[in-house]
């Protein structure tokens, strides 16, 4: 990938990330009365692993970018 295209994906990852945080934050907090704690558990657990995902992605491209120079 060139270094355009690294930064293009980094950024829409960094994005979806706030994405997915903003929407847990929303969702989770109005429905977790509503689902009960094993639901809820669970779906802390997924938001968690997501979350996980996303940062190793950020990790890996910031570490490419570094490495050709260009953060």
């Amino acid at each position: 990938m060139s270094v355009e295209e690294l930064r293009v994906e980094l950024k829409r990852l960094k994005e979806n990330l706030c994405d997915l945080e903003d929407m847990h934050s929303f969702t989770f907090g109005k429905t977790t009365v509503h689902i009960g704690a094993e639901k809820a558990q669970n779906l802390q657990a997924e938001f968690e692993e997501e979350c996980r995902v996303h940062n190793e992605q950020i990790t890996e491209i910031e570490k490419l970018l570094k490495a050709k120079g260009a953060l």
